[in-house]
């Protein structure tokens, strides 16, 4: 009860501890010690270290979807379906060329071990791993986050577009295959030399 009514005569006086950083040395020292688990949390947090690893980020706008963060995931909480495009989409901002929509790009957060290779193996740097750590929620399906740049309808009409383009490449190259080949141009006739038969010598040429 001592120790209470210390930290409710310290909170009733308007005496906060300061903020320090947990980068440094003295963090854990006595004199930081002092109320460090009487933040009056959410209002109040501990600062997070720049190089904190929590929740992951992706600026969908620089994905050129790859598919590489999908597969070095040791535990598949990546989900990933690409819709290609005829043309080039966009730049993205190290300028990479985009030619593929993300119809579904999902990260499962529950599954997440922030192992951060995704991030490593990312062309574009558009994945990251933010200071965001306090994002529980009541619904585990609420933890799948999703960055798709396209709604399912949308996807479904940029798919018909693509299999359209390529249905048509098909069938150009389907009618060049089977196109006969034009008759060779014939060669220009050569004549012959005509000769003379020499004339019989007489006796007057003698």
């Amino acid at each position: 009860m001592k120790l209470t009514w210390k930290h409710f005569k310290r909170v009733f006086l308007g005496q906060k501890r300061e903020h320090v950083a947990t980068s440094k040395d003295n963090y854990f020292s006595k004199e930081n010690s002092d109320g460090m688990f009487t933040l009056q949390y959410p209002k109040e947090s501990f600062p997070v270290p720049d190089n904190g690893r929590y929740r992951l980020h992706n600026e969908i706008e620089d994905c050129i979807v790859c598919d590489k963060c999908a597969k070095i995931c040791p535990v598949d909480c990546i989900d990933i379906v690409p819709v290609r495009s005829p043309t080039e989409i966009r730049k993205a901002s190290d300028g990479s060329s985009v030619k593929m929509y993300a119809s579904t790009f999902d990260i499962d957060m529950a599954k997440c071990c922030y192992c951060g290779l995704c991030t490593t193996v990312c062309p574009t740097e558009c994945l990251t791993m933010t200071k965001t750590y306090d994002y529980s929620e009541f619904d585990v399906r609420d933890m799948v986050y999703e960055f798709s740049d396209l709604t399912p309808e949308e996807a479904k009409e940029k798919q018909v577009l693509f299999d359209d383009y390529q249905a048509k490449k098909k069938a150009a190259a389907a009618t060049k295959a089977t196109k006969p080949a034009g008759a060779k141009p014939a060669m220009p006739a050569i004549k012959k030399p005509m000769i003379k038969p020499a004339k019989p010598k007489t006796d007057e040429d003698s």
